[in-house]
């Protein structure tokens, strides 16, 4: 019987360490196997980050050399023109006497999402915090090197639509990374690519 039984290949016929290595460490076999792809997945959030960063320090350089001091530029109409403005305070001009501190929150934000980048599995989080990250910085370039000094910096708004606070691409980053997290979350979507229902 046992000789059938190892011909077939019965499970009774695995010895005891064949049987138990499947079982042996199973966290570190599924640690193994999301390793790669959360290194894809910081990739994409330094991409995402890196491109808002460039986008944003490119249009502030462009409308610093051609059209501060000079007239409005009217895009769409009375609805939406390019008009160049120094914001000491945080986004849409909110806030003018608490520069330093709008660039403390920007650096902390800064550390936390780069500490949150290794525990990340997921693409849209990727997408969303490199949106973050890319305006974060975007702001705090600002914030460092422009005048009227280190850490007091005034921030380069240009997008002036009718109506409403003028901004620049690093605040449209932060916004749309911040929405894309709230929908995420309603989605029960965690950054570690896990999916929770409440």
């Amino acid at each position: 019987m046992a000789e059938a039984e190892s011909v077939i290949g019965t499970p009774d016929s695995a010895g005891p360490e064949e049987s138990a290595a499947p079982e042996e460490h199973p966290e570190e076999h599924a640690e193994e196997r999301q390793a790669p792809r959360g290194k894809r997945r910081i990739l994409a959030l330094f991409v995402v980050a890196v491109l808002a960063y460039l986008l944003d320090l490119g249009s502030k350089m462009l409308v610093v050399a051609e059209l501060e001091g000079h007239e409005p530029i009217k895009v769409i109409g009375d609805v939406l023109r390019f008009e160049a403005i120094r914001n000491p305070g945080a986004a849409f001009g909110m806030g003018e006497a608490f520069t330093i501190i709008f660039t403390v929150i920007a650096a902390a934000v800064i550390v936390v999402i780069i500490r949150l980048a290794r525990k990340l599995y997921s693409l849209p989080w990727a997408i969303a915090l490199g949106l973050l990250l890319g305006g974060a910085l975007g702001n705090l370039t600002d914030r460092i090197f422009r005048s009227p000094g280190v850490f007091e910096g005034a921030v380069v708004d240009f997008i002036a639509p009718a109506h409403f606070a003028v901004f620049n691409l690093a605040d449209s980053a932060i916004v749309c990374g911040g929405i894309l997290i709230v929908l995420l979350s309603f989605r029960g979507l965690d950054p570690d690519g896990t999916v929770h229902k409440d």
